[in-house]
């Protein structure tokens, strides 16, 4: 595999991630450096993991498993989403260091990562795809995409802060009722 292949699966697998990193920006009222790394990381080797495992379980298991993520990404989507929404909705602030918290950041990085784990069934396919390189430049691509995504979102969400968790818990629940559909085959 070329590497302008696996950086198109990279920047292809990050999307998820860096739109879940713009809503979790959304939410911060002051961003500094060391939230865009926290988010960066947390999405960042959720993303570089999962094709890993998805590489080493390629077997039975790991396609039932893969034919069945839409509906864990949809849920947990859903719950982050709706929540979210509810938090706007009552006024309730999120606070820098409770919004990136490993209960708050790690269903999120999961949910948006685990589409990368049918991506390391198909890297266990190929016969020229060497997965330390592919997973590392995955992971990198990632966390970078999501630091800049969270610097947007705050940047967008201080001004517009009710409005903008609101809409930001609507394109997550979107992001999922999208993901559910395509696993299904309507999209």
């Amino acid at each position: 595999m070329q590497p302008w292949e696996i950086l198109t699966y990279a920047v292809t697998l990050s999307m998820d991630a860096f739109s879940v990193s713009v809503c979790k920006g959304l939410t911060l009222k002051q961003v500094k450096l060391r939230h865009c790394v926290t988010v960066g990381l947390y999405f960042g080797i959720a993303q570089a993991v999962m094709p890993l495992i998805g590489y080493l379980l390629a077997s039975t298991v790991a396609s039932r498993i893969a034919d069945g993520s839409f509906y864990i990404a949809f849920l947990l989507l859903l719950i982050i989403g709706v929540n979210m929404i509810r938090e706007a909705l009552k006024g309730e602030e999120s606070c820098t260091d409770c919004a990136l918290t490993f209960r708050a950041l790690f269903p999120m990085a999961v949910a948006t990562s685990i589409d990368a784990m049918a991506v390391g069934v198909t890297f266990a396919l190929e016969q020229n795809v060497r997965i330390v390189p592919a997973v590392a430049t995955i992971g990198l691509v990632t966390l970078l995409l999501c630091a800049v995504g969270v610097r947007f979102g705050s940047f967008v969400g201080s001004k517009f802060r009710k409005t903008a968790s609101i809409i930001g818990g609507a394109v997550l629940v979107g992001m999922g009722i999208k993901i559910l559909l395509e696993g299904l085959g309507v999209l």
